[in-house]
């Protein structure tokens, strides 16, 4: 890597590092301060700070962890955008408790949070999905997301097949493509520090009251 780059990285995390994070210097509700790191990501010119993983758990019980983008930050919680039918939409219509994690290691920090999830309207889905490219509007009708397919040929034919029956036309929204939100009960903020001394702090929600508490690193 280029030195330059490599000297930028460790000046950003020795700033960061340095901020204090602690019971007296967060916001009080979880969402909020999420909106003040996720800025503060945007403005260190992350490579992809709408990135995280979210971690379902199927009708057997098994965990499943894959990498999505976080495209709407409500007062609720967080929302993104998937296949019904996908492999993780399965795993939700089974089971409505998920994990999310944000890491963004050239801050030293990463944002864990526990939640439930549920659907959002079908009208705020037809406003998202009416905003995408067109292109990933026609792959979202020619990806059947997550099944098997005998080879890639497969999938162009489908995108060219959507690509003819929408020319001229604007695309809709599948209905089995749509929004979630993930409604958070418990969220953790880690901050690395020297010496593997982190900072965390968690929210935890009880009776729609998020109370706040320190934890060892």
């Amino acid at each position: 890597m280029n030195e330059d780059i490599l000297n930028y990285l460790n000046e950003m995390r020795r700033d960061f590092s340095g901020k204090p994070l602690n019971e007296e210097s967060v916001l009080k509700n979880p969402i909020e301060q999420y909106a003040v790191w996720f800025e503060e990501a945007v403005n260190a010119q992350l490579l992809d700070p709408y990135a995280m993983s979210i971690t379902t758990v199927s009708v057997e019980g098994q965990p499943s962890t894959r990498i999505v983008y976080m495209r709407g930050i409500k007062n609720e919680g967080f929302v993104f955008y998937t296949n019904y039918n996908s492999a993780k939409g399965k795993d939700l219509e089974a089971n409505n408790k998920v994990a999310l994690n944000f890491f963004w290691g050239e801050l030293e920090r990463q944002i864990r949070v526990e939640g439930v999830v549920e659907k959002i309207s079908e009208a705020a889905s037809d406003v998202y999905f009416n905003k995408r490219p067109r292109e990933s509007q026609i792959g979202a009708w020619a990806s059947s997301q997550s099944e098997k397919i005998e080879n890639r040929k497969q999938l162009e034919e489908q995108v060219a097949f959507y690509t003819e029956k929408y020319k001229g036309v604007d695309v809709p929204r599948p209905d089995h493509w749509g929004g979630y939100i993930v409604k958070p009960t418990k969220v953790e903020f880690w901050q690395g520090r020297a010496s593997r001394l982190h900072d965390r702090i968690i929210y935890t929600k009880k009776d729609n009251v998020w109370s706040l508490s320190r934890v060892s690193p």
